[in-house]
């Protein structure tokens, strides 16, 4: 099954498949700009799903953008903005094929970059950080390959889980405002399971 068809039924049901709450990385990039001189406000969330931490920037006066590959989630995004009365750009697109061609305050995105073929990563790090502003930050949150933690039961063929710590090596040259390896429980597809991710926000000289 191809992916834009995999998460176009997981989006398809009323329910929202991930939640409405916002993701921990979200809620940490807001209260780490708090305490620091940012004045940023532009913000890109590629792979948003739903919408659930596009929403919650806009919340907090983001001018957001908001990528996915599924119609189905763009769609539930932009009604539960709508309900909260706000206003999100949408896009559908690939992140494998999009490239950055204008610049960002923040680039953000979680548990959307293990699709990203490990021998494209070089390139597409090096667009992120050449269009985030000076001063701007990048935020991200990326599955981690652990021998001890078996596949996920709804795992995607297609995905390619980084190695631990292989996130930071891109931002070796930006001040690395946060870094954490984490284990997790998760229930998607009704099946408990664990996930190991590695979570960075990194600010550009």
């Amino acid at each position: 099954m191809k992916t834009e068809d995999s998460y176009n039924k997981k989006y398809s049901g009323k329910d929202y498949y991930w939640g409405k709450n916002p993701s921990s990385i979200a809620i940490k990039l807001t209260e780490l700009i708090s305490k620091i001189n940012y004045n940023g406000s532009k913000l890109i969330d590629l792979g948003c799903g739903e919408g659930r931490d596009a929403v919650f920037f806009a919340k907090k006066d983001f001018e957001v953008l908001a990528i996915d590959i599924s119609e189905k989630g763009l769609e539930k995004t932009k009604m539960y903005a709508k309900e909260e009365g706000l206003k999100i750009k949408t896009l559908k697109n690939n992140i494998i094929d999009y490239l950055l061609e204008e610049k960002y305050d923040i680039i953000f995105s979680t548990g959307v970059l293990h699709y990203l073929p490990p021998e494209q990563r070089t390139e597409k790090f090096e667009n992120y950080k050449e269009f985030t502003n000076a001063g701007g930050i990048n935020a991200f949150s990326v599955f981690v390959k652990k021998p001890f933690i078996k596949k996920a039961p709804d795992a995607d063929p297609k995905a390619y889980s980084f190695k631990s710590g292989e996130i930071m090596t891109y931002y070796w040259d930006w001040e690395i405002l946060y870094c954490v390896e984490e284990i997790f429980d998760c229930n998607s597809s009704n099946i408990p399971h664990r996930h190991a991710v590695n979570r960075i926000i990194a600010r550009k000289p």
